[in-house]
């Protein structure tokens, strides 16, 4: 499954590879009996959802389920051609922010496809997973992970004592590269399984 979805984002990006990559992603969705694929924003949601599938037993892969980071929502076009009837031809499914929902609506309506099987999250998945962890219980994942001192650093910044302390968390997490997908996987160990945010709840329960 890492390979195929390797070989899908270098298909959408229509490089000098994206041919080559293509005629890949087409072998391995054969190979591995890919059944549906699930778009993404982002690295973090990626990490998430295939976190609180196997938190709950599942192995995604064996069920022919791929999730696919877009690497921004404004890609979402783009991959739903590559994924309709006239190339992989799979069933598709996806997370997005509330922000970026008219991006995948309106790709959506493009390519002739419902809204069934696609979530949103308000504002956030890192939001919807501090809400369910609730602030104390962010702030012990942040000390497990060694970042308790960092965070109190950034709290102290001019920039931050105005904002929210769910702000703050949400801010802290994304102020370094690859700190965002760590916390996403992180967050999603911490939650309890009856407190799991309802998009991503509802994704899981579809595919």
């Amino acid at each position: 499954m890492t390979r195929l979805r390797e070989a899908v984002v270098t298909w959408a990006a229509a490089g000098t590879d994206a041919s080559t990559a293509g005629v890949y992603a087409r072998e391995l969705a054969v190979a591995v009996t890919l059944r549906t694929v699930v778009l993404v924003e982002g690295v973090s949601d990626q990490v998430a959802v295939e976190r609180l599938a196997i938190r709950r037993g599942r192995d995604l892969a064996a069920e022919g389920v791929c999730v696919v980071p877009l690497g921004g929502a404004t890609s979402i076009g783009r991959f739903l051609t590559l994924l309709g009837p006239r190339a992989l031809d799979v069933a598709v499914a996806g997370l997005c922010d509330l922000a970026e929902q008219a991006f995948f609506d309106r790709a959506l309506e493009r390519a002739g496809l419902a809204s069934e099987g696609f979530f949103v999250c308000d504002a956030d998945l890192e939001h919807e997973l501090i809400r369910a962890v609730g602030l104390a219980g962010v702030e012990t994942v942040i000390e497990a992970q060694g970042d308790l001192r960092a965070l109190r650093t950034f709290q102290r910044q001019p920039a931050q004592r105005s904002r929210s302390s769910e702000d703050q968390l949400h801010r802290f997490m994304g102020s370094i590269g690859g700190r965002k997908a760590r916390y996403a996987g992180a967050l999603v160990d911490a939650l309890e399984l009856d407190r799991v945010p309802q998009p991503l709840d509802d994704l899981l329960a579809h595919v």
